[in-house]
């Protein structure tokens, strides 16, 4: 007789326990146990619990493929769910093997879970083994299907497919809920006083593994109502029309200022904060260095002159690398819309900047189009200061744009989106990048689910804040993935590309490359399950997920420079460096601080109402009010704003792995190095912010978190 001991953790979660009846069978080398119920006095599997049982069997098993574990209906309770952490088994000879699993068994079914050892399919010879991968990524796929959601777009998850599984009959590792509402209009719920419909389908009903839990679903309801309904008592929700005075936007979020939000209010129309938000704002990615002026931006020095000074000109600041370059040409053939019954306008502007002695980068021309005439004035610093102010908000109006559709949206959730999906469908759980990747995946299917549920529907709140509207999202979106490369997508490359890694005091720029070298932590674990060229090419699963990634996300398109195979353990590290940074940081950099800079509605205006002047000396303070958004659209929007600018429950900052997929010691200690890494970094910003006017904050890694969760 053998009796092997088994030690079975069940998850801390709310809800995470079940009366089900649990029962597994060990298979081995050399044959498999009978079924054996797990059962003891009391009840068994409780959140929290960690639990003992004797499974025995006539003879040794050999080593350990698979265990199996079997949920079926205990009596007359009606099915539940369970999160089962992992279980460890201990063979008679004292080997102890570790079977992972971290995700809700939902209904009755049968689980197949392979011991935490990380294998490609090259390491798998046994017919056991491979049919298990098969079959793990036959389920997959049929539950996480691709979906077109508009011509141009990034493939997504089709949320549909969820409730075509019937899970009792099909095996899968991630089991498959019988039934997930698609997320259409028809369960939508208003909050009191809030714009846009909370899709309570898509908060609730998704595939387990992938949804939001309990705490995360509810601290985003209350972080919605208490701003919502204060808005709503001051009528502020419903006001239509321009606002009376400045300082009236001030009394917007009385109650939810942070320092960011009183600095930026006290010093938005200053050029010296005007050029740092090029640095260290919510779209830090849009200078580019010039060593000559384009066509279409026919600035004279003489134009300049009285900013840069005796001494330079502006052709020996170009010669410098003085001159940057911010060009919102993507907006240039946006289509526009119509918020409260009036025609919204639309600008395509050219910025020029200038870092002058003092480290400082200010503006210095500004070109509303980007076809220079007299229709176009080239507005200057030296103008009046109601012209100026003017052209630098239709400046800010091109940030809000770009910022929000392509630099935030597209490029971190949308994309995240694809790789999530290409790792759940080519990867099974054993292989080393699955994973790696798993935990930088974590609630981004929820997440963009519910943003297409409720903000980019059709009368979804883009419709009812921007100037361009859902149909210019759309345009926006597509026109900038034709154009997103992977040079735009590695911040070295990038920084690099843009000729931006020598201008002083850009915060973004050195926190991110502190993290992007301390996430190369992965080239140790590519290193270990990856000792040659060879072994990166023969990874037909990996070749899979690389492809699928190409082809879903870049649409296949071969001019985005981004790789359709992978040849050398070289490119796998930089492939995983930049999705893991992109999850992650990338995300909090472009998200953390949207209320932070824009609750000062003037410095980031969703919508302008008036068409850009067309000739100087024609702005007063009145028409500047009546250009800016009106009220109900200021307020709707900075409510989105506040809600995703909020420190998320649930949350996992970047490095935090409770999840013990991985149990070999070498990718253990070099995850340990990482978080110790960060740890370091993490110092030294707060060291350097103690120095700062205005601290930069978002890329500290306790407030990054691993995964675009919200």
């Amino acid at each position: 007789m053998a009796v092997y001991r088994l030690c079975v953790t069940t998850g801390p979660y709310l809800m995470a326990g079940t009366l089900d009846n649990i029962s597994v069978t060990l298979v081995g080398t050399c044959g498999e146990s009978p079924k054996q119920r797990l059962d003891r006095i009391g009840r068994d599997f409780t959140a929290g619990s960690v639990q003992k049982y004797k499974v025995r069997c006539s003879a040794e098993l050999g080593e350990l493929l698979l265990l199996r574990v079997h949920k079926e209906r205990y009596a007359f309770f009606r099915k539940d769910s369970w999160y089962c952490s992992r279980i460890c088994v201990t063979a008679p000879d004292g080997t102890v093997s570790h079977f992972p699993c971290y995700q809700w068994i939902e209904g009755h079914c049968t689980m197949e879970l392979r011991p935490g050892t990380a294998r490609t399919i090259c390491q798998d010879s046994l017919p056991l083994l491979l049919d298990h991968r098969n079959r793990e990524l036959r389920a997959r796929q049929e539950c996480y299907r691709w979906k077109i959601y508009a011509p141009g777009f990034p493939r997504m998850v089709d949320v549909s497919s969820f409730e075509e599984m019937e899970s009792d009959k099909k095996f899968a590792l991630t089991k498959m809920p019988p039934r997930a509402d698609q997320g259409d209009n028809s369960g939508n719920q208003y909050l009191p006083g809030f714009p846009m419909k909370i899709d309570i389908p898509s908060l609730l009903h998704m595939e387990p593994n992938i949804r939001y839990s309990v705490t995360k679903t509810t601290s985003l309801l209350l972080n919605a109502i208490p701003a919502s309904l204060g808005m709503k008592l001051r009528g502020l929700l419903d006001r239509k029309g321009s606002w009376k005075k400045l300082n009236d936007i001030r009394n917007i979020f009385w109650c939810h200022k942070t320092f960011t939000i009183e600095y930026v209010t006290e010093h938005w129309c200053e050029d010296h904060f005007f050029g740092y938000q090029y640095l260290n704002g919510v779209n830090p990615v849009m200078l580019h260095c010039l060593s000559s002026l384009p066509s279409k931006l026919p600035v004279t020095n003489d134009m300049v002159a009285p900013l840069l000074g005796p001494g330079t000109c502006l052709q020996t600041e170009l010669e410098r690398g003085n001159i940057f370059l911010a060009d919102y040409w993507v907006l240039a053939e946006a289509p526009t819309h119509c918020l409260n019954g009036r025609p919204q306008y639309v600008t395509a502007p050219l910025c020029l900047l200038w870092l002058n002695p003092q480290g400082a980068l200010v503006p210095l021309a500004i070109q509303l189009s980007q076809t220079p005439g007299p229709d176009s004035p080239i507005f200057l610093p030296t103008d009046s200061e109601w012209d100026w102010l003017l052209a630098k908000t239709w400046v800010r109006n091109s940030e809000f744009l770009v910022h929000e559709n392509n630099t935030h949206f597209l490029c971190t959730h949308l994309l995240c989106e694809a790789f999530a999906m290409a790792t759940l469908r080519q990867l099974p759980l054993c292989h080393p990048i699955y994973k790696l990747l798993l935990p930088h995946t974590r609630y981004t299917l929820q997440v963009n689910t519910i943003a297409r549920a409720t903000l980019l529907n059709p009368e979804g709140l883009v419709d009812k804040v921007t100037s361009i509207g859902r149909q210019g999202l759309l345009y926006l979106m597509s026109t900038g993935l034709a154009h997103f490369t992977y040079t735009n997508f590695c911040l070295p490359d990038s920084l690099r590309a843009r000729g931006v890694l020598g201008i002083p005091n850009y915060h973004y720029r050195d926190d991110g490359l502190k993290i992007w070298a301390a996430i190369d932590f992965v080239s140790e674990i590519v290193g270990y399950y990856y000792p040659s060229e060879a072994s990166v090419q023969q990874d037909s699963e990996l070749q899979a997920w690389v492809g699928e990634i190409f082809a879903q996300a870049f649409l296949g398109r071969e001019s985005s420079g981004f790789p359709s195979r992978l040849c050398t353990p070289g490119e796998l590290v930089k492939f995983l460096t930049a999705i893991i940074f992109n999850c992650s940081a990338q995300h909090a950099a472009v998200n953390s601080g949207q209320h932070d800079f824009g609750a000062w509605m003037p410095n980031a205006p969703s919508s302008m109402r008036q068409p850009p002047p067309q000739t100087k000396g024609t702005t007063t303070l009145k028409s500047y009010l009546d250009t800016l958004p009106e009220v109900n659209i200021t307020c709707n929007n900075l409510l989105l704003f506040w809600l995703v600018s909020q420190e998320p429950k649930d949350q996992r900052p970047l490095g935090t792995y409770p999840d013990e997929h991985f149990t070999e010691e070498a990718p253990r200690r070099s995850i340990a190095a990482f978080q110790s890494r960060l740890a370091q970094i993490s110092r030294d910003i707060r060291e350097r912010n103690q120095s700062l006017v205005l601290p930069y904050i978002y890329l500290d890694p306790p407030l990054i978190e691993n995964s675009v969760s919200i």
